[in-house]
């Protein structure tokens, strides 16, 4: 049974997942823990604690040997070789899957641009209604999607 505390601690923590994936949706940037702690009025060490538990939790993805967010999926904070342009903004997937998830995310028609793994030709995919309707080429996962958690930064 959990503890007043803890119970409050997962609250928060709740708190801190809604507000970075909202502000991602909304604005096509990650927030890092100053901004989150700021918009939440709460100290950093609250908010790095927060991103903390949720990075154990795979919610989100943190830079190495820091608090800072890389990713909160499928919304990258960092450029990729991933463009989404959706919902008249523009947005950073890690992978295509996590590019496809962003459509999904936000349910808005979208063009991915990225460029092949083979060959690095330019590749753009369009989704329109939910469906994916442009495309070429073939999306490769070379790590089985049951590893890819062993080491995320490498998938």
């Amino acid at each position: 049974m959990a503890v007043a505390g803890e119970l409050g601690v997962e609250a928060f923590a709740r708190e801190v997942r809604l507000h970075v994936f909202r502000t991602a949706a909304e604005t096509g940037r990650v927030p890092q823990p100053p901004e989150v702690a700021a918009a939440l009025h709460r100290s950093e060490d609250e908010v790095a604690d927060a991103v903390k538990q949720l990075a154990q939790g795979k919610v989100l993805i943190l830079a190495p040997n820091s608090a800072n967010i890389w990713a909160a999926n499928p919304f990258c904070a960092v450029p990729s070789g991933f463009r989404v342009h959706a919902a008249g903004k523009s947005y950073w997937g890690i992978c295509i899957w996590d590019a496809l998830g962003i459509c999904a995310a936000l349910d808005a028609d979208a063009v991915i641009t990225t460029a092949c793994g083979d060959c690095s030709a330019p590749l753009r995919l369009e989704v329109r209604q939910r469906k994916l309707v442009r495309s070429e080429g073939v999306v490769h996962f070379a790590i089985p999607a049951h590893h890819w958690w062993d080491n995320i930064g490498f998938t």
